[in-house]
């Protein structure tokens, strides 16, 4: 680099000066230093990302080393301008970098022969050409070998733009016969002017339409604008366009590489009439917008927002746990597109979704000065109350609005921890998620109500219940951060509900196997309508996907009807906006099944008991009582069911490296509309410990107290000398929720003394449906040590491992063990009962050992003793 245009004797030309490639003039611009690295690097990574990306090359002409320091910064500097400017249309930080990275490359040749060698090498990727009119040609000096060049070039490709560059303002008229665009290099606005040529010539910027005569009819500045204005510009702007290879220069420009190639080839003459290529380049386009956009957590942006896309973000921070696992399935569905090719007909999605990531959690509490509240002993109701009337943050609002003012299908408002769904501590289904039906013709009052609802999750950040189970795995409240997401809720309405026809949870190991069934072929668990049903523990059907005609719990009528759902759960479709509470079913119908016989789910579910004949018909088109029996879907596979869960566990599986749990949502729309089958949420199964082996002798099984060859983990317990038992003369399936109370009481007790305790009652633990078990929540028994499921011919329930209760009691190591006769499982009630009683409550007895009593789990063969 020289510091003047002014040679000295003793400078040698650069084209013979050994280790000297090209001469530059420092005039103090560190522009100029830029340039020369990037022009560097372009030389060396040209031939790589060509043949790899098909990257574009803009070809520089210039023999010159003053005007080359001059002109080279400037075509960078509008280079990086342009492809910053094709970046703010991109998805997230990702897409950006690879739209950074395939800009086109800059090659700069010095003399006629180098120039044609370069555009030989790599003509077809060539995005256009800038040339200086004199420079050495055959060896000499020649005052026309620009034009020369440009004119091999457009002999070659006439749609190439060409801009002949001079010092001297009267060579315009060599390029007016070119004809290509003319810059003096002398002139004042030089550097507007290569702006100019970028963006009207090579394809930066927007798309100008224009009619044959040069008049502008529109512009489109993205991908999902082109597609629109494609299909109503006139036909001659349209022929005009693709005679000039418009479409995909522009494309090229924006890094559309592999959809530029595809676009390029096609002219009029491969299709029977305009409208025909019309249509064929608009499905190109909205075939590659749609593929380029799943799996893709792109920023949602108001001006640039395309609502095809399938996940937004408002914010820098986390996703949190849940969102995560979302965002990762969505990538794995883009990567195994085979998963879907699979199942012609069925829409395998994920449903549209907007995480306000954690940093939103961390404004609205420091700006509302709530952290006192993670300290806080208050009622859920309390807290609830203070996080409602405090003040949302507006930048996140205003982004709301424009979101809510696109969207009005019903919306699902969920939590998204940062622990959230974790392995080892997955804070399942303690934090809140609200349904809101988002059809009020008001907007400011659907934003209002979302809004609300937000805030209601947030606040179950501070409730009893996540906090005792803070404290449980040794983790701080005040450092746990939420996002939320909102996301489309999947179901069709039904007069004035809406719901899906099928919800459920899939786990890909089943810890309570039967019959033909093995442990690694997995459990789901379904019910109609949304999936509270599901995740509360209430009745629903149970079946393995490898086996789903093995029902043993359903073989005879009687176990039929006595098991069969009879409630479902459904939102609230009125117009309006229902009040929102700590209770998160304000928005939600609790309907009997029998309501909904005019529906079309419960048509394609169901059954019907004819009781004449004490027998159940897999049809709705006769007289008789329905029954949920999933016979069509399970028997009949009229929807495969079965077989996608398969396929998506074993995604899951080999995507996470361990056994997943995931939950989805069917929507039977009818003969007008596809199936749709989606993810919802997946997220690890409960690490099973498996460090130890853990031996149960014969001796230890005759002399235990309680056996049960149904128990989950892999341990020995030495820590437990109190045992608080529903007492089973008093118990009463109508007192369940005074049961939970009692165990709440005394469960309180024991935690302050720091006591474990093993906790024995009938029925499914944990069950929202009271007829079914205990409902007690997590709050209720977080000092818990291990949990025994006992029979009683009271009631009669299903094993409940579907549930986000028995997720978290698994996930902290709580064994969790059933008793039960007919596997050959039994407890020494004798033994229990005759024990000296701490408490002695009216439903619930709490004894103390002298001794801690010796629990053993056999993850290996799913066995428990108690000695």
């Amino acid at each position: 680099m020289a510091h003047d245009a002014i040679p000295s004797p003793e400078v040698i030309e650069p084209q013979n000066a050994p280790g000297i490639d090209r001469t530059f003039i420092w005039s103090g611009n560190t522009d100029i230093l830029v340039a020369l690295i990037k022009s560097v690097e372009d030389r060396m990574n040209v031939e790589a990302d060509t043949a790899s990306l098909g990257v574009r090359v803009i070809l520089f002409v210039e023999d010159s080393p003053y005007y080359l320091s001059s002109l080279l910064p400037i075509l960078y500097r509008e280079l990086v301008f342009q492809t910053q400017a094709v970046m703010e249309g991109t998805l997230n930080e990702e897409h950006r970098l690879v739209t950074m990275r395939a800009r086109p490359k800059i090659l700069v040749a010095s003399d006629y022969e180098e120039a044609v060698a370069l555009y030989e090498r790599y003509e077809s990727f060539v995005l256009g050409v800038i040339s200086d009119v004199r420079f050495s040609r055959g060896g000499q000096l020649d005052e026309s070998a620009g034009v020369y060049f440009l004119r091999h070039v457009k002999a070659r490709r006439f749609d190439i733009p060409l801009l002949l560059t001079s010092s001297e303002s009267a060579n315009a008229t060599k390029a007016a016969l070119l004809p290509a665009a003319f810059v003096d290099k002398n002139s004042d606005t030089l550097h507007q002017d290569v702006r100019l040529f970028f963006k009207t010539y090579l394809g930066f910027g927007d798309f100008v339409f224009r009619m044959p005569d040069g008049v502008e009819i529109g512009r489109a500045s993205n991908l999902k604008a082109l597609e629109q204005h494609l299909l109503t510009i006139p036909e001659a702007a349209f022929r005009y366009h693709c005679n000039r290879n418009d479409f995909s220069r522009w494309l090229f420009a924006r890094t559309e590489m592999a959809l530029a190639a595809e676009v390029r080839p096609i002219n009029d003459g491969d299709f029977t009439d305009v409208n025909s290529h019309r249509h064929h380049l608009v499905e190109m386009i909205a075939a590659r917008r749609k593929r380029r956009q799943k799996g893709i957590v792109a920023d949602f942006d108001t001006a640039d927002a395309d609502f095809d896309t399938e996940f937004f973000k408002i914010g820098k921070g986390s996703l949190g746990g849940k969102a995560r696992g979302m965002a990762f399935i969505t990538a794995l569905l883009r990567q195994h597109p085979e998963v879907g090719e699979h199942y012609p007909g069925v829409e395998i999605v994920v449903p549209q979704t907007l995480v306000i990531t954690t940093d939103g959690f961390e404004s609205f509490v420091e700006d509302n000065q709530l952290r006192y509240l993670s300290k806080a002993d208050l009622p859920d109701e309390e807290i609830a109350a203070i996080f409602v009337n405090c003040q949302f943050p507006g930048w996140i609002e205003a982004k709301l609005r424009d979101y809510l003012a696109q969207v009005t299908y019903p919306l699902a408002v969920r939590s998204s921890s940062l622990l959230e769904d974790a392995q080892f501590r997955a804070y399942a289904g303690l934090y809140r998620t609200y349904m809101i039906s988002n059809d009020s013709p008001d907007l400011e009052r659907r934003l209002e109500h979302l809004i609300h609802a937000i805030k209601l999750v947030y606040a179950s950040t501070y409730y009893r219940g996540p906090k005792a189970f803070s404290k449980r795995v040794g983790h701080r409240t005040e450092e746990e951060q939420m996002a939320v997401i909102i996301q489309k809720l999947v179901g069709s309405r039904y007069h004035d509900s809406f719901y899906p026809a099928i919800s459920g949870v899939a786990q890909s190991y089943n810890y309570y196997p039967f019959a033909r069934m093995k442990p690694e072929e997995g459990i789901v668990t379904i019910a109609m309508g949304l999936g509270k049903t599901v995740v509360e523990g209430e009745k629903t059907l149970r079946f393995s996907p490898v086996h789903p005609q093995l029902l043993p719990q359903r073989s005879t009528v009687d176990d039929i009807l006595e098991n069969a759902q009879r409630f479902f759960y459904a939102l609230k479709m009125e117009g309006r906006c229902h009040s929102l509470a700590a209770n998160d079913a304000a928005c939600l119908w609790h309907r009997e099944v029998a309501e909904a016989d005019d529906e079309l789910p419960l048509q394609l579910l169901a059954s019907t008991y004819v009781p004449d004949e004490h027998r159940i018909r897999d049809t709705v088109h006769i007289p008789g009582i329905r029954v949920l029996t999933f016979a069509h879907i399970l028997k009949y596979n009229e929807f495969p069911l079965a077989g996608i869960i398969q396929d998506l566990l074993k995604l899951g599986e080999q995507g996470m490296g361990c056994p997943v749990e995931i939950e989805f949502s069917v929507n039977l729309p009818g003969p007008d509309a596809s199936p749709e089958f989606a993810f919802l949420q997946i997220r690890p199964m409960t690490a099973r410990a498996e460090l130890e082996q853990v031996d149960i002798s014969a001796e230890e099984i005759a002399r235990s107290r309680c056996f049960s060859p149904m128990a989950l983990g892999n341990a020995v317990k030495e820590d437990m000398a109190d045992i608080l038992f529903v007492k089973p003369e008093s118990f009463d399936p109508g007192k369940t929720a005074l049961i939970a109370r009692e165990i709440a009481r005394l469960n309180a007790a024991l935690v302050n003394q720091k006591r474990k305790y093993l906790l024995i009652g009938p029925g499914r633990w944990g069950s929202a449906d009271r007829w079914l078990g205990i409902p007690v929540a997590w709050a209720d028994i977080s000092g818990v040590g291990a949990m025994i499921e006992t029979e009683s011919d009271k009631l009669v329930a299903e094993l409940s491992q579907g549930s986000h209760f028995f997720h978290n009691i698994t996930t902290l190591g709580i064994n969790y063990i059933t008793v039960s006769t007919h596997a050959g499982g039994r407890l020494d009630w004798d033994w229990l009962t005759s024990l000296p009683r701490q408490s002695d409550l009216t439903y619930v007895a709490h004894v103390r050992l002298e001794d801690p009593v010796t629990l053993k789990v056999d993850g290996r063969r799913s066995q428990c003793v108690i000695v």
